[in-house]
């Protein structure tokens, strides 16, 4: 393992650390730690000294008796954190991405665009010391974000990792070797104008998955893969995340949920000269004439319509229901 990879993870709290420190309503500051600062809250002073040489997870006190839990931030605090340049990919979008991209230790990953960085960090730890992730981004004011992000994180600038400024499609040719790469992740706004410069890069068996936002964007990628005849069918997905909230016998849903933030979509490099078996499905349907659209009103779908009788006494059941309630009421008042 390089040493630039090598990452504090346990252990006392040192001079450089990063430290999250959750206050007793639970709201989080993350500060990175310096002998003889102090951290200043509405609610008192906490010196960093007092924090420097204290175990991962402990609770210190500032001058004013407050107390604080200590913890090394995880990555995914990290990355909801951290400075954007531009939007990141959520956590359980990036943990989706190295399920479904099957990213594994050793592996040769190219990524477009890199962002702020945040799945940089997540493909760094996926492919390890052994691995190579070569990221692409048109905007240097991007890339630098994302350079710092990635060093704050690590410590230093890895030595596996690069990124190349410009567009995909003409850089990559000339910064991978044909049939060298493992995974391509594409994170941008049109990834099918970059189709065929993934395709040459991209070894026989690997895997292609894009990451966009809208339906349209899903649906013109996935014909453009298909259209080039070098993949396999792609398949599309989203994913969303509701919490629970559990607390004894009180056992409920969150509120709120994260739902959706993007669409992802995979498939997986066919060998030179291979030709995909056609798939036994029903034909679809791109056009329509006026027979559709009259297969699509009530009448033709079967849609009862209630007779004016029948109205009546459900009206008259409604009346009665409510000035039972309203009678009711007034007994009670």
């Amino acid at each position: 393992m390089s040493n630039n990879q090598v990452i504090q993870n346990s252990g006392l709290f040192r001079v450089g650390d990063r430290v999250q420190l959750t206050g007793p309503k639970g709201r989080m500051n993350t500060i990175s730690l310096q002998a003889g600062l102090t951290f200043h809250t509405h609610r008192g002073i906490l010196a960093h000294d007092d924090i420097i040489g204290q175990p991962d997870g402990s609770v210190v006190t500032n001058n004013v008796g407050v107390e604080h839990l200590a913890l090394r931030p995880l990555l995914v605090d990290f990355v909801m954190s951290m400075p954007r340049g531009a939007a990141i990919i959520y956590p359980k979008d990036a943990a989706q991405i190295l399920a479904q991209a099957d990213v594994f230790p050793g592996a040769t990953v190219v990524e477009a665009g890199v962002g702020s960085g945040a799945l940089s960090l997540w493909l760094l730890r996926a492919i390890g010391p052994a691995g190579r992730l070569a990221s692409f981004e048109r905007r240097e004011e991007f890339a630098d974000v994302a350079r710092d992000n990635i060093a704050t994180f690590l410590g230093n600038d890895p030595e596996n990792w690069s990124i190349t400024l410009g567009d995909l499609a003409e850089t990559l040719p000339k910064t991978m070797p044909a049939q060298s790469v493992d995974r391509v992740v594409l994170d941008m706004l049109a990834p099918w104008e970059c189709l065929g410069s993934v395709s040459d890069v991209l070894k026989p068996g690997g895997v292609l998955l894009c990451y966009v936002a809208t339906v349209t964007q899903l649906s013109r990628v996935a014909e453009a893969i298909r259209g080039t005849g070098f993949y396999t069918n792609p398949d599309s997905s989203e994913t969303m995340i509701r919490g629970w909230h559990v607390e004894g016998l009180a056992v409920r849903p969150d509120h709120r949920m994260i739902g959706h933030t993007g669409f992802l979509i995979t498939a997986r490099r066919l060998a030179p000269d291979t030709i995909l078996p056609e798939l036994k499905r029903r034909p679809s349907k791109t056009d329509f004439n006026d027979a559709d659209v009259e297969a699509w009103t009530p009448g033709a779908l079967g849609e009862r319509n209630v007779s004016a009788k029948v109205m009546r006494k459900r009206v008259r059941i409604a009346g009665t229901s409510a000035d039972l309630s309203k009678a009711r009421d007034l007994d009670a008042g």
